[in-house]
């Protein structure tokens, strides 16, 4: 029965007159994502596409379940964004048995069948934010003090990049006193103020933080001041939300690499389209990060108002 739905299912999409894209996201709940959705949606809509976008709220099940979906809709090809590499060849392996093409957006897979990954240089972007929060360290006077980091699922190639990067970053600027690494699960403020105060508390002296994502640093920077750690402990960040850029202005936070995920979502389509075409684009497409400091963030504010915040800019 199982073998009978693939065949129904891919006969469906061969036959299938609906135009449409399908994005499945890890979570709407963070700007970075709707930002990325938005990507898709307007180069999508540009050439003649439907636009559908399914919310896995972080959840293989529900990543699944949405592949599924896209098949059963006929869509003419999919944007994944996997909810970590590990699952990510099991479900496209089902999209590959319906024929429909996959580009994978950010995070990466540990295999399986797509057309093309479009990523950031997760690596480099977080190695430039280890460069400049090791740099703001020294200035204040202070050598191998603590650090402590926040991370992304380790389980998903984007996270394993983030933390080598920051760690190899910090390891050459002399700074090897690592006391901490937490891991997110379900990427709120709520969890990350929970673990940073739990980090505060069992190292007083910390003087460095690095969160791996936007909006829960929100949740960082209330408990450093909560317990009054303000200029006591650096911060250093990834992705971008407008709330920092005035926090970037004040040096409230040192340095974020900003993803572009507007761009990353639209050369995902394109790479869609080219395949479309019968066109080979190609298996990996790299989008630069912006390194934002508070000695930059003004002049980077036209390119970010648009690829990494989804607004127009002024």
């Amino acid at each position: 029965m199982f073998g009978f739905l693939l065949v129904t299912l891919s006969s469906f999409n061969v036959y299938a007159t609906e135009k449409l894209i399908v994005y499945i996201t890890p979570g709407l709940d963070l700007p970075f994502w709707r930002t990325l959705g938005g990507g898709v949606k307007d180069m999508a809509l540009a050439n003649d596409y439907q636009y559908l976008v399914l919310d896995s709220k972080n959840k293989d099940e529900n990543q699944t379940a949405h592949i599924k979906t896209a098949i059963a809709k006929g869509a003419a090809g999919i944007v994944i964004s996997p909810t970590d590499s590990k699952a990510a060849p099991a479900i496209l392996e089902l999209a590959s048995r319906a024929k429909i093409p996959v580009v994978i957006a950010d995070i990466g897979t540990n295999g399986g069948d797509y057309i093309s990954y479009v990523k950031s240089d997760n690596y480099k972007g977080a190695f430039g934010v280890g460069v400049a929060l090791a740099a703001a360290l020294k200035e204040k006077g202070w050598d191998n003090e603590q650090f402590a980091l926040c991370t992304i699922s380790l389980a998903r190639k984007n996270g394993q990049d983030r933390t080598n990067g920051f760690r190899d970053a910090m390891k050459e600027a002399g700074f090897t006193n690592e006391v901490a690494i937490m891991q997110m699960q379900n990427y709120s403020i709520e969890e990350t103020y929970g673990f940073v105060n739990q980090i505060l508390t069992e190292h007083p002296k910390l003087r460095a933080l690095f969160v791996e994502v936007d909006k829960p640093t929100l949740g960082a920077l209330k408990a450093i001041r909560e317990k009054r750690r303000q200029g006591e402990v650096l911060v250093g960040s990834f992705d971008g939300i407008p709330e920092f850029v005035d926090y970037l202005k004040a040096g409230t936070i040192i340095a974020v690499g900003m993803q572009q995920p507007y761009l990353i979502g639209s050369k995902a389509v394109e790479a869609l389209l080219a395949s479309f075409k019968g066109n080979a684009p190609a298996k990996q497409i790299v989008v630069p990060i912006l390194i934002a400091t508070n000695k930059n963030i003004q002049e980077l504010l036209p390119v970010a108002n648009k690829t990494v915040f989804g607004v127009d800019s002024k």
